[in-house]
């Protein structure tokens, strides 16, 4: 990638965090908008630390924030299910088609002509 592309970065958690937790995982997508493809994938460790007691908070310090996350969690699931039921369906949708229209006995394959027209 070099300039004057841009990215989009997408995150999703790895896991469903846990109360006695004090770091969660995301795994991270950029893509280029020039390219339409990915440019990197990484992983994030992200540690919940209080800078003022210095030192790692656990996640039953801030149920508001383990709440979130779980809740974002769910979500991503109910939206990975959803979008894989959907897949199927048009994967079906598709090779009906190809039957519809390939898989017939008449069926001939169109290879085009070599032949110049005069």
């Amino acid at each position: 990638m070099k300039w004057p592309d841009r990215v989009t970065v997408y995150h999703k958690l790895a896991a469903v965090p846990e109360n006695d937790s004090d770091s969660f995982i995301l795994d991270v997508l950029m893509l280029s908008e020039q390219h339409r493809r990915p440019a990197a994938r990484c992983v994030e460790d992200i540690v919940l630390y209080d800078y003022t007691k210095g030192r790692k908070l656990k996640f039953e310090s801030r149920p508001f924030m383990l709440h979130a996350f779980q809740e974002t969690y769910r979500l991503q699931e109910e939206e990975k299910r959803r979008t894989a039921t959907r897949l199927r369906e048009l994967s079906f949708m598709v090779r009906q088609m190809e039957k519809d229209s390939w898989d017939r006995p008449d069926a001939k394959e169109d290879h085009g002509s070599i032949e110049r027209s005069r």
